[in-house]
């Protein structure tokens, strides 16, 4: 008996004992965490580094020793231009931009793709340009981060100097062409000249001048993509980029994946950009806010708050708004102006995406407009700038950059380009016509921080010479058996065999000849009333 008492009380304590033990540990578990993360947070104010607040020193770890790799580098031929409203993002600004789960992208560094790799589809873009590396380095390499393996430029200006040109010719997958004697004999033999499709082009100046030329070479442009084994062709300027939304990845080849085979063209509607301030250095890097296009707003949205969209400017968008599309490498292929692609043969069939977009940079830097006056001779009147320019925006900014002083075009810029009410930015995004768009930012900026662009420039030690590149297209103009050598400044002294011939090609090919598609505005407000009526 008392043994069996014994051992109760025994048992009793061990019981008690365990218990408090147990109710202590749990007392002092969480006590222990919460010094813990205490001590480590301490630590962490203490000193130690924090990897996504210093993603932007990464900078100067990976950048060559003595570059002045920032938010914007020194390119060749930069150095006698530079901005006097230019102010650089700040490092702070550029952490801020790219602070997420990863703090910078270092897989980016002395990244070089495998051009090899057997991807499907292959996807090339053709451009016209004479910008310079601090704006197609970035341009170029966030379209090969989309999916893009192949660049055809036709280089003029400061994009056809040596310092840019070495560069250029250095990057596997581009192919620079220049504007040669050699080209222009060879673009006048084309086809293009003895059509009527864009006839209505010919001989004006400005704008009209470099939409022949662009369609030229977009036409030259479609035999070498046929010879490199391309799938898609895309014509895009370096102050446009892509952006494949809707697709399953944020790429450009997933987008294409999904594409019917039936369809020979897809139409990207633009976006245009809004900028926020008038001292924007790098558009790419420092510009998130785009006023989305009419294909992808509701009618009522758009003709709705279409007033309070343009600001007083003459129309919705500052510049064109009838997107780009890209096409299929087929037979027969020719462009339709900058903006289409068409075929000899067959009407093409067309779509148009619901959710990616073309984003288009336009008027984003104030030195916009005084470079845009710089590239055309004409005089500032109302009757000259008809000839000169297709959009309305362009004409009222030529005339302002040729009869204003500085502060007059500061302020003027400020007025139709500059995007600094808030109130009417929050009405506008709330209502979807304005939306912010991240992504190109922040590739842009990793590809920058990460060394690439200084990467690409240092190691551009060799430089193909023209001869070569004329070699090279000895068999690229598709009508160069069509005729004989023609002055392209005048179609005249052709002989009655060959006008015969060339009536001949016409009549059987005149249901192909549908116009050039022009860049063009959105649809205005008149149009709607006109609907309704």
């Amino acid at each position: 008996m008392q043994q069996n008492r014994a051992t109760a009380q025994l048992s009793s304590s061990l019981q008690s004992s365990f218990t408090s033990r147990l109710l202590l540990l749990l007392t002092l578990l969480p006590l222990s965490l919460a010094l813990l993360a205490f001590f480590l947070r301490w630590k962490g104010d203490a000193g130690l580094p924090d990897p996504i607040t210093t993603a932007a020193s990464t900078v100067s770890h990976w950048a060559p020793r003595g570059s002045r790799l920032q938010n914007r580098e020194v390119f060749p031929g930069m150095e006698s231009s530079p901005s006097p409203k230019a102010q650089h993002v700040s490092r702070h600004d550029c952490a801020k931009l790219l602070r997420s789960s990863s703090p910078s992208f270092p897989y980016y560094r002395d990244w070089k793709p495998d051009f090899n790799a057997d991807l499907k589809p292959k996807i090339c873009i053709t451009t016209s340009t004479s910008a310079g590396l601090e704006q197609i380095l970035p341009w170029m390499f966030y379209h090969k981060v989309i999916g893009v393996t192949t660049f055809f430029l036709f280089v003029e200006g400061k994009a056809a100097s040596p310092d840019v040109s070495k560069v250029l010719e250095s990057i596997p997958g581009v192919k620079v062409i220049y504007r040669t004697k050699e080209l222009e004999e060879q673009q006048a033999r084309s086809r293009i000249w003895n059509e009527t499709w864009l006839s209505s082009y010919f001989y004006k100046p400005c704008n009209s001048e470099l939409f022949v030329k662009q369609s030229l070479n977009m036409e030259m442009a479609i035999v070498m993509a046929r010879d490199a084994g391309m799938d898609w062709i895309l014509h895009l300027d370096t102050d446009e980029l892509i952006h494949p939304a809707g697709a399953r990845e944020y790429s450009l080849r997933q987008l294409l994946l999904d594409v019917p085979g039936n369809v020979d063209m897809v139409v990207f509607p633009n976006y245009e950009s809004s900028v926020e301030r008038d001292d924007i250095a790098d558009p790419f890097s420092e510009v998130s806010l785009f006023k989305k296009n009419y294909d992808h707003l509701p009618k009522d949205t758009y003709f709705g708050m279409y007033k309070e969209a343009t600001r007083g400017n003459p129309n919705y968008f500052l510049t064109y708004g009838n997107g780009k599309s890209i096409a299929r490498i087929r037979d027969h292929l020719r462009p339709n102006g900058a903006h289409r692609w068409h075929n000899y043969m067959k009407t093409p069939v067309e779509i148009k995406l619901d959710e990616a977009a073309v984003l288009h940079y336009t008027y984003a830097k104030f030195s916009d407009l005084t470079s845009r006056r710089d590239r055309c001779g004409c005089k500032p009147t109302k009757e000259d700038v008809k000839r000169c320019f297709m959009l309305d925006f362009d004409r009222h900014a030529f005339i302002i950059a040729s009869t204003a002083t500085e502060e007059e075009m500061l302020n003027w810029y400020r007025a139709h380009v500059v995007w600094d009410n808030k109130d009417l930015k929050l009405k506008l995004l709330r209502k979807g016509i304005l939306t912010r768009i991240y992504a190109p930012m922040v590739i842009i900026q990793g590809l920058r921080e990460s060394g690439v662009f200084t990467s690409v420039i240092k190691s551009a030690q060799t430089t193909l010479s023209k001869e070569k590149f004329l070699e090279s297209i000895d068999s690229s103009n598709s009508s160069r058996a069509i005729a004989p050598e023609l002055d392209p400044s005048r179609k005249v002294g052709r002989s009655k065999e060959y006008q015969a011939t060339v009536r001949k090609v016409l009549d059987i090919e005149a249901k192909s000849h549908e116009a050039a598609v022009p860049p063009l505005s959105p649809p205005g407000y008149h149009e709607h009333h006109l609907i309704d009526m």
